[in-house]
């Protein structure tokens, strides 16, 4: 269910050599990632889910691959769900999650088959960071203060893991904005918009899904399978901000924030085919994710 997600990661690595031709920028990069081998990182996360609140921690580890590309290694420990421990199912033992700021490192695609289903929201969403700043690094579009880039994009990524949610695809484009760059705090500012490309190129399984809700063309589409055989599925405009600090020393996130809203239309179906459903129903998914750095050491 990730082939989607794949090609969006693909079209990632590729097209943005070609946008920075378009848009050439002053020399010096303060996104730019200085990787020290065995360097650790430790991250809180906390969210809120609609009526969930949850958090928890991703530490990691700076690795140099066989090709000589660093990457990060994260473990995810410590959760907490509404206030109360969670524990993970046994395979988040073993689970790694592969991040990279390299310029030259595509981004690593985990498998959400083989993970706990309440962390792939987590692992998205620290792999949505880690992605917005590569991009935004690797484009080079963006390099003093009020720098402004818009990148038409429109790729469908998928958090379907198939199973329990059937279809999960969303599409967007990037709006990325350098806010500020402060030498004396050494730090730097990103806010990179992910907004509803003209014509997103998602699937639609239902024909009442294709009618937009919003503004915009619906760019964002679930189908999840009920224990009790029929099917939830919801469609519509999903619009999210992420914020970023980095760290003008050495180019690592220090602190960020999402912010994500979907306004959608959802209904009950007895079939696959989402043809035998109950009447629309609005419902709006309004979703806040903080990731701060805790710890780092040489």
């Amino acid at each position: 269910m990730l082939e989607k997600f794949a090609a969006f990661i693909l079209v990632l690595f590729a097209a943005p050599s070609l946008a920075a031709g378009q848009a050439p920028a002053p020399p010096q990069n303060p996104l730019h990632r200085n990787y020290r081998e065995g360097e650790t990182l430790v991250y809180r996360m906390t969210a809120i889910n609609e009526d969930w609140h949850y958090s928890l921690r991703a530490e990691g580890t700076v690795k140099k691959d066989a090709a000589g590309t660093f990457f990060e290694e994260y473990r995810w420990t410590d959760m907490t769900s509404d206030g109360k421990p969670y524990t993970m199912a046994p395979a988040m033992t073993d689970f790694r999650q592969k991040l990279s700021l390299e310029p030259n490192a595509a981004p690593s695609i985990p498998d959400l088959t083989k993970v706990d289903p309440k962390l792939i929201g987590p692992i998205t969403d620290f792999m949505t960071c880690y992605v917005d700043l590569w991009l935004a690094a690797k484009m080079g579009v963006v390099k003093k203060s009020g720098d402004h880039f818009y990148f038409k994009l429109g790729i469908p990524s998928s958090w379907a893991d198939g199973t329990h949610v059937l279809t999960g695809v969303s599409s967007a484009d990037f709006d990325f904005t350098l806010k500020s760059v402060d030498a004396a705090a050494g730090t730097a500012t990103l806010e990179v918009k992910h907004v509803p490309p003209a014509n997103p190129s998602i699937p639609l399984p239902g024909e009442w899904m294709k009618t937009p809700i919003a503004d915009t063309a619906n760019n964002w589409v679930e189908v999840a399978k009920r224990p009790d055989g029929k099917f939830d599925a919801g469609v519509g405009q999903e619009i999210f901000t992420v914020d970023l600090t980095v760290s003008l020393a050495d180019g690592k996130i220090l602190a960020g924030t999402m912010d994500n809203v979907v306004k959608t239309i959802e209904r009950t179906c007895d079939d696959q085919a989402l043809t035998q459903c109950t009447a629309p129903e609005p419902h709006q998914i309004m979703r806040k994710i903080e990731i701060a750095l805790e710890t780092a050491k040489p």
